[in-house]
């Protein structure tokens, strides 16, 4: 069930009105047998993979916790990590390195292919439930006894498919104590979500467009057109995932329970390692206390280091999706964050040659400039479907720029994406207003100012963004991208 779709527009109000017409203590059952309906409503079958994980961790952490033997909570907790990693191998890595092989070998290749469909949300919940299972090893978690509740915790409907990835510590104590109902969080949890559905369906939706119809063919756009379709994909990766994030964690807070924030205004970022702090916290967190602290981090010497960093931001890669452009798409940005860490001196000695250390305002820009602009070259290894297209695209790069800055090799380019002058221009301001909107709801100045707003004028705002919704999204069920990872 997609949060765009008019099966959840029918399904939630039912939910919320359900939920808090029951009692406090019987909530956690219709919560988790909504929430196996929310993903059943995709593909009932694949639901069988969750009640699996969800045994599979309850028992095993029940075991760890039970036993003083260092031996026997090291072994179960590779019954976890085999059980959880052995599924995600099954249906997202297998038949990529099944394929890999097969390539290299020919005919020689004993293995067949396997005929199975990426469920959809396994990466979100097995990294959840793995979180669960090395916290309890390692004494950072009490095991929670009621499998219901936990078995909640894991399939929770708003952040099932495609996160905010959230820590036992922070989701099930709230799970176990359900707030009462709260009109003040009704309002600000339906806002943000209507906040993340225009960001899907009016900005997103929008974008995917022209840049589908780019990527479908690189090798028949030039240089302009490839330029203007990745500034666009920049905008629409960012708006479909904020987006989903926005409507699960207000959908969550209408429900009386607080998700972890998931992005924060990342382009606004001066270096690349800021920009990925900011860009999908809760994996990148996890990534790094679950990945990169246990290699010794930052703690260690300096080439090692910059192996901690590569098997990180190479794991980053596989985990969005198994395509060999993803794990060069890793290994860039491994290069551009060991890279910022080693060349911060020798930055710090051009600003002082150049005078930029007395200029913030230029400095600042110029820093924004380099990391936006070289995360937009390493999105074209992850928007690519392909090394051979990657290869295609940064070619055409060099071609074809007739239509910048002459009229009808741009309007020429425009019909064959299906706008016209004024709805390329409407594009193009997506971007910038998005920003500047998550601008005046992270700066807490602005936002105090707008709450302080007169009442008709706060509801004039909320119902000008229903409007627009639904006057100018896209209503297709487009599915989320981040559901295929």
């Amino acid at each position: 069930m997609l949060f765009n779709s008019l099966e959840f527009l029918i399904f939630f109000p039912i939910v919320l009105v359900v939920h808090y017409a029951l009692p406090p203590r019987h909530r956690w059952v219709f919560l988790l047998a909504a929430s196996y309906v929310f993903y059943a409503a995709w593909q009932p079958l694949y639901s069988g993979l969750i009640v699996v994980s969800t045994v599979v961790d309850y028992v095993v952490a029940g075991r760890i916790e039970q036993t003083r033997s260092r031996f026997w909570r090291r072994a179960w907790l590779a019954v976890s990590l085999t059980a959880n990693l052995g599924m995600l191998f099954a249906f997202k890595y297998y038949n990529w390195i099944n394929g890999t092989f097969a390539a290299w070998l020919g005919a020689d290749w004993p293995l067949p292919e396997l005929d199975l469909v990426l469920p959809v949300g396994i990466s979100f919940y097995t990294f959840q439930t793995l979180s669960y299972t090395v916290d309890v090893f390692r004494g950072e978690q009490k095991r929670e006894a009621h499998f219901g509740r936990f078995a909640l915790y894991v399939a929770y409907f708003p952040q099932l498919v495609a996160g905010p990835i959230e820590r036992a510590s922070r989701l099930l104590p709230q799970l176990e104590r359900p707030r009462p109902f709260d009109w003040m969080r009704i309002h600000s949890g339906l806002r943000l979500a209507a906040w993340g559905l225009f960001k899907k369906v009016v900005v997103a939706d929008r974008l995917a467009e022209v840049v589908d119809l780019v990527y479908a063919d690189p090798g028949s756009f030039g240089g302009f057109a490839h330029v203007v379709a990745i500034v666009f994909f920049s905008t629409q990766i960012y708006c479909d995932f904020s987006g989903y994030s926005d409507i699960a964690i207000g959908v969550a807070r209408m429900l009386g329970v607080d998700l972890m924030k998931n992005f924060d205004q990342p382009y606004l970022a001066r270096s690349i390692g800021v920009l990925w702090s900011r860009w999908h916290i809760s994996m990148t967190t996890w990534f790094r206390d679950y990945v990169y602290r246990p290699l010794g981090g930052s703690r260690v010497g300096a080439w090692r280091y910059a192996g901690n960093v590569l098997i990180v931001m190479v794991l980053s890669g596989v985990w969005h999706g198994a395509r060999w452009n993803l794990v060069l798409w890793g290994c860039l940005h491994a290069v551009l964050l060991v890279s910022e860490r080693w060349g911060r001196p020798f930055w710090l000695s051009v600003c002082e040659t150049l005078g930029l250390s007395t200029r913030p305002v230029l400095r600042a820009f110029v820093e924004w400039s380099w990391t936006y602009g070289i995360w937009l070259v390493t999105l074209v290894f992850f928007r690519a479907a392909s090394l051979g297209d990657v290869t295609i695209v940064l070619t055409q790069l060099t071609t074809a720029w007739d239509a910048f800055g002459h009229l009808d090799p741009l309007l020429s380019l425009l019909r064959r994406w299906h706008l016209d002058g004024l709805l390329f221009a409407y594009c193009l301001l997506l971007g910038p207003l998005v920003e500047l909107v998550e601008y005046a709801i992270r700066d807490e100045r602005l936002r105090v100012w707008i709450d302080r707003w007169s009442t008709p004028v706060r509801w004039a705002r909320d119902y000008a963004l229903i409007v627009a919704i639904l006057v100018f999204g896209n209503f297709n069920d487009t599915p989320f991208v981040y559901f295929q990872f």
